[in-house]
Protein backbone atom coordinates (compact mmCIF):
# COMPACT_ATOMS: atom_id res chain seq x y z
CA UNK A 1 0.00 0.00 0.00
CA UNK A 2 1.94 2.98 -1.33
CA UNK A 3 0.20 5.53 0.87
CA UNK A 4 1.29 3.92 4.17
CA UNK A 5 4.61 5.80 4.54
CA UNK A 6 2.85 9.15 4.10
CA UNK A 7 0.08 8.12 6.53
CA UNK A 8 2.66 7.12 9.13
CA UNK A 9 4.64 10.31 8.64
CA UNK A 10 1.48 12.37 9.03
CA UNK A 11 0.30 10.82 12.29
CA UNK A 12 3.77 11.06 13.82
CA UNK A 13 3.55 14.84 13.47
CA UNK A 14 0.44 15.06 15.67
CA UNK A 15 0.92 14.59 19.42
CA UNK A 16 -2.63 14.79 20.74
CA UNK A 17 -6.05 13.41 19.92
CA UNK A 18 -7.55 10.37 18.24
CA UNK A 19 -9.35 11.56 15.12
CA UNK A 20 -6.26 11.55 12.91
CA UNK A 21 -5.46 8.00 14.06
CA UNK A 22 -8.98 6.81 13.26
CA UNK A 23 -8.90 8.51 9.85
CA UNK A 24 -5.55 6.87 9.07
CA UNK A 25 -6.84 3.48 10.22
CA UNK A 26 -9.96 3.75 8.10
CA UNK A 27 -7.85 4.64 5.06
CA UNK A 28 -5.74 1.52 5.55
CA UNK A 29 -8.71 -0.74 6.25
CA UNK A 30 -10.47 0.49 3.10
CA UNK A 31 -7.75 -1.12 0.98
CA UNK A 32 -8.82 -4.74 0.80
CA UNK A 33 -5.51 -5.72 -0.77
CA UNK A 34 -3.60 -4.86 2.39
CA UNK A 35 -2.86 -7.63 4.95
CA UNK A 36 -4.38 -5.62 7.81
CA UNK A 37 -3.57 -7.97 10.68
CA UNK A 38 0.06 -8.43 9.70
CA UNK A 39 0.43 -4.70 9.17
CA UNK A 40 -0.99 -4.03 12.65
CA UNK A 41 1.57 -6.41 14.15
CA UNK A 42 4.31 -4.54 12.31
CA UNK A 43 2.98 -1.21 13.63
CA UNK A 44 2.96 -2.52 17.20
CA UNK A 45 6.74 -2.86 17.07
CA UNK A 46 7.20 0.81 16.17
CA UNK A 47 8.89 3.17 18.62
CA UNK A 48 6.27 5.83 17.97
CA UNK A 49 3.23 5.68 20.24
CA UNK A 50 1.13 7.17 17.42
CA UNK A 51 1.91 4.18 15.21
CA UNK A 52 1.13 1.77 18.06
CA UNK A 53 -2.17 3.62 18.58
CA UNK A 54 -2.88 3.05 14.89
CA UNK A 55 -2.11 -0.64 15.31
CA UNK A 56 -4.48 -0.80 18.28
CA UNK A 57 -7.26 0.89 16.33
CA UNK A 58 -6.87 -1.53 13.41
CA UNK A 59 -6.87 -4.54 15.75
CA UNK A 60 -10.02 -3.22 17.43
CA UNK A 61 -11.76 -2.98 14.07
CA UNK A 62 -10.66 -6.53 13.19
CA UNK A 63 -11.38 -8.07 16.60
CA UNK A 64 -15.10 -8.94 16.20
CA UNK A 65 -14.30 -11.28 13.30
CA UNK A 66 -10.64 -12.13 14.00
CA UNK A 67 -10.05 -13.81 17.39
CA UNK A 68 -6.30 -13.44 16.92
CA UNK A 69 -6.71 -9.64 16.84
CA UNK A 70 -8.55 -9.71 20.16
CA UNK A 71 -5.81 -11.91 21.57
CA UNK A 72 -3.12 -9.40 20.57
CA UNK A 73 -5.11 -6.64 22.27
CA UNK A 74 -5.20 -8.78 25.43
CA UNK A 75 -1.48 -9.47 25.41
CA UNK A 76 0.82 -7.11 23.54
CA UNK A 77 -1.32 -3.97 23.60
CA UNK A 78 -2.29 -4.33 27.26
CA UNK A 79 1.42 -4.37 28.12
CA UNK A 80 2.17 -1.10 26.31
CA UNK A 81 3.52 1.54 28.70
CA UNK A 82 2.11 4.55 26.88
CA UNK A 83 -1.15 5.90 28.32
CA UNK A 84 -2.35 7.07 24.89
CA UNK A 85 -2.11 3.52 23.58
CA UNK A 86 -4.16 2.41 26.60
CA UNK A 87 -6.81 5.00 25.75
CA UNK A 88 -6.99 3.53 22.27
CA UNK A 89 -7.22 0.04 23.77
CA UNK A 90 -10.34 1.16 25.64
CA UNK A 91 -11.86 2.38 22.37
CA UNK A 92 -10.85 -0.84 20.64
CA UNK A 93 -12.55 -2.96 23.29
CA UNK A 94 -15.75 -0.95 23.00
CA UNK A 95 -15.62 -1.47 19.24
CA UNK A 96 -15.45 -5.22 19.83
CA UNK A 97 -18.45 -5.10 22.17
CA UNK A 98 -20.46 -2.80 19.95
CA UNK A 99 -20.12 -5.00 16.87
CA UNK A 100 -20.44 -8.28 18.77
CA UNK A 101 -23.32 -6.97 20.92
CA UNK A 102 -22.90 -5.90 24.54
CA UNK A 103 -24.98 -8.73 25.99
CA UNK A 104 -23.25 -11.33 23.84
CA UNK A 105 -19.91 -9.82 24.91
CA UNK A 106 -20.58 -10.32 28.63
CA UNK A 107 -18.28 -13.39 28.94
CA UNK A 108 -15.39 -11.42 27.40
CA UNK A 109 -16.22 -8.34 29.48
CA UNK A 110 -16.09 -10.44 32.65
CA UNK A 111 -12.88 -12.13 31.51
CA UNK A 112 -11.12 -8.82 30.95
CA UNK A 113 -12.44 -7.36 34.22
CA UNK A 114 -10.95 -10.28 36.13
CA UNK A 115 -7.61 -10.33 34.32
CA UNK A 116 -4.55 -9.70 36.52
CA UNK A 117 -3.41 -6.85 34.27
CA UNK A 118 -4.93 -3.51 35.34
CA UNK A 119 -4.76 -2.16 31.79
CA UNK A 120 -7.21 -4.79 30.58
CA UNK A 121 -9.59 -4.07 33.43
CA UNK A 122 -9.39 -0.35 32.79
CA UNK A 123 -9.95 -0.83 29.05
CA UNK A 124 -13.36 -2.27 29.84
CA UNK A 125 -14.33 0.19 32.57
CA UNK A 126 -13.19 3.17 30.52
CA UNK A 127 -14.11 1.91 27.06
CA UNK A 128 -17.77 1.27 27.85
CA UNK A 129 -18.39 4.68 29.49
CA UNK A 130 -21.06 5.81 29.79
CA UNK A 131 -22.10 2.19 30.38
CA UNK A 132 -25.81 2.86 30.72
CA UNK A 133 -25.74 4.72 27.41
CA UNK A 134 -24.85 1.43 25.72
CA UNK A 135 -27.38 -1.15 24.47
CA UNK A 136 -28.22 -3.86 27.04
CA UNK A 137 -26.67 -1.92 29.94
CA UNK A 138 -29.15 0.88 29.29
CA UNK A 139 -31.86 -1.57 30.36
CA UNK A 140 -29.71 -3.34 32.96
CA UNK A 141 -27.98 -0.61 35.00
CA UNK A 142 -27.58 -2.92 38.00
CA UNK A 143 -25.49 -5.31 35.91
CA UNK A 144 -23.25 -2.46 34.78
CA UNK A 145 -22.83 -1.17 38.35
CA UNK A 146 -22.01 -4.63 39.67
CA UNK A 147 -19.44 -5.32 36.95
CA UNK A 148 -17.70 -1.97 37.34
CA UNK A 149 -17.58 -2.25 41.13
CA UNK A 150 -15.58 -5.48 41.07
CA UNK A 151 -12.39 -3.42 40.87
CA UNK A 152 -13.19 -0.81 43.53
CA UNK A 153 -10.22 -1.92 45.65
CA UNK A 154 -7.72 -2.47 42.85
CA UNK A 155 -4.07 -1.77 43.57
CA UNK A 156 -3.89 0.44 40.49
CA UNK A 157 -5.02 4.00 41.24
CA UNK A 158 -5.33 4.50 37.48
CA UNK A 159 -7.96 1.74 37.42
CA UNK A 160 -9.75 2.90 40.58
CA UNK A 161 -10.12 6.38 39.10
CA UNK A 162 -11.83 4.84 36.08
CA UNK A 163 -14.12 2.77 38.34
CA UNK A 164 -15.14 5.76 40.44
CA UNK A 165 -15.69 8.01 37.45
CA UNK A 166 -17.71 5.36 35.61
CA UNK A 167 -20.01 4.93 38.60
CA UNK A 168 -20.41 8.68 38.95
CA UNK A 169 -21.45 8.81 35.27
CA UNK A 170 -24.15 6.23 35.89
CA UNK A 171 -25.38 7.93 39.07
CA UNK A 172 -26.60 10.91 37.06
CA UNK A 173 -29.51 8.78 35.80
CA UNK A 174 -29.47 5.87 38.23
CA UNK A 175 -28.54 7.53 41.50
CA UNK A 176 -30.33 5.15 43.86
CA UNK A 177 -28.93 2.03 42.20
CA UNK A 178 -25.39 3.39 42.57
CA UNK A 179 -26.01 4.45 46.19
CA UNK A 180 -27.33 0.97 46.97
CA UNK A 181 -24.07 -0.52 45.67
CA UNK A 182 -21.90 2.02 47.49
CA UNK A 183 -23.69 1.33 50.77
CA UNK A 184 -22.22 -2.19 50.77
CA UNK A 185 -18.61 -1.01 50.50
CA UNK A 186 -16.11 -1.25 53.36
CA UNK A 187 -14.83 2.30 53.66
CA UNK A 188 -12.20 1.33 56.21
CA UNK A 189 -10.24 0.10 53.20
CA UNK A 190 -8.39 3.18 51.93
CA UNK A 191 -8.48 2.00 48.34
CA UNK A 192 -12.24 1.47 48.49
CA UNK A 193 -12.70 4.85 50.19
CA UNK A 194 -10.73 6.48 47.36
CA UNK A 195 -13.05 4.97 44.74
CA UNK A 196 -16.12 5.82 46.82
CA UNK A 197 -15.11 9.48 46.97
CA UNK A 198 -14.84 9.64 43.20
CA UNK A 199 -18.12 7.80 42.70
CA UNK A 200 -20.02 10.18 44.96
CA UNK A 201 -18.16 13.31 43.93
CA UNK A 202 -17.58 14.14 47.61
Amino acid sequence: MSMIPSIINHIKQIEHGFKHIITAGDQILADQGTPHFNLALQFLADNSYQVRMLATYILGQLSPTHPEALQILETQVAEDQNWRVQEMLAKAFDQYCQVTGYEKSLPVIKKWLSDPHPNMKRAVTEGLRIWTGRPYFKDHPHTAITLISVNKSADSEYLRKSVGNALRDISKKHRQEVLDELSTWDLTDKKVAFTHQLATGK
